[in-house]
């Protein structure tokens, strides 16, 4: 009996022993790589789900383990996440801050932990900044305005649709509207009659904008630029509701989600500029991951200021490439743009 229960004690004491393979005391196997977080403003716009699984999967790709956390384009909420990322051990955060200016609070936390910060798609406004990553906003606004201005023949009434006021995009893009359309503006040939911000990028607000401007010019408009897709949508649907949609009005939005595109091809707008996400997505992970593990990060980055930037190019759409740019490249499905044959 006394030998039996010999072998019965050491078979436990066996079973206690935790090799250096063994799941951890939770029960899960110990993550590998260091964390890193998207802090993106919102998911609620479609591109951003894009973000969100193209940076994951290159992150993970890269040796690194993400997570992402939105914040509805809540300043307070953004910050509550910064602290909640960095609690939960990240080593890197990547912000497309609510507010690029707020938002230099984030990094001086972030630094007082050791944490590295890389701005994503929007600017931080600190010289402290690690890395900013994005598309180049002010030539979104370029490629808009030289647009508008071959399809209008330089002249007419324009409506200036602006994001978010603040906002390190909208003020590129409007910064890329103003320097195209200064020599004309100069010489009275185009006409800006309403230029306006709209909080969280409003396609609603925008809608109204866009009535609003209708109203104010008895209909009289030749071009509508908007920051993004969804107030160019707004925009669209003020023009058809005021049965101006055959009056060939130029409409242009940017980010080229698949009501905007199919739009484009259905000839109710004129042009989207595409901002691909995936080679975005994939170059802030390789940043991040760059940080994280204290490597060289290659690329074709220049200095602004001290910071570094890595500017992604950026793509007109309109009805003669848009099954090109946007459905053979795999951005939308056919099915989502089915007006794009």
């Amino acid at each position: 009996m006394r030998s039996r229960v010999f072998v019965v004690l050491l078979v436990a004491a066996c079973n206690k022993s935790t090799p250096a393979s063994s799941p951890n005391a939770s029960g899960t196997a110990p993550e590998a790589g260091p964390k890193v977080a998207l802090l993106l403003s919102t998911l609620q716009e479609e591109r951003y789900q894009k973000d969100k699984k193209y940076f994951e999967d290159a992150a993970k790709k890269l040796g690194l383990v993400p997570f992402t956390l939105a914040a509805d384009n809540d300043n307070a909420r953004q910050l509550a996440q910064v602290e909640d990322a960095i609690s939960r051990g990240a080593k890197v955060l990547v912000i497309q801050p609510t507010d690029s200016s707020a938002a230099a609070s984030y990094v001086a936390r972030a630094h007082e932990k050791g944490v590295k910060v890389v701005a994503y798609d929007r600017a931080i406004k600190t010289p402290s900044l690690d890395f900013y990553v994005s598309h180049d906003s002010y030539k979104v606004g370029v490629i808009e305005a030289e647009a508008a201005i071959k399809a209008t023949g330089g002249k007419g009434n324009y409506v200036l649709l602006n994001g978010q006021s603040g906002h390190s995009v909208a003020s590129e893009i409007a910064r890329g509207y103003a320097e195209t359309l200064k020599p004309y503006v100069d010489k009275g040939a185009i006409k800006v009659v309403v230029e306006r911000n709209h909080d969280s990028w409003s396609p609603e607000q925008s809608l109204k904008t866009v009535e609003d401007a209708i109203t104010k010019t008895k209909g009289d408009i030749q071009a509508i630029l908007a920051n993004n897709s969804g107030m160019a949508r707004g925009a669209v649907q003020a023009v058809q509701a005021a049965g101006l949609g055959g009056k060939g009005i130029f409409i242009a939005g940017a980010d080229a989600d698949a009501a905007n595109v199919n739009y484009v091809c259905e000839g109710k707008q004129s042009i989207e500029v595409i901002k691909e996400i995936k080679p975005l997505a994939e170059r802030a992970a390789e940043v991040a991951a760059g940080l994280a593990k204290g490597t060289p990060i290659a690329g074709g980055d220049s200095e602004a200021g001290s910071i570094k930037v890595a500017a992604v190019a950026v793509n007109l759409v309109d009805k003669s490439n848009a099954k090109q740019l946007i459905v053979d490249s795999g951005f939308h499905t056919a099915a989502e743009v089915p007006a794009c044959k």
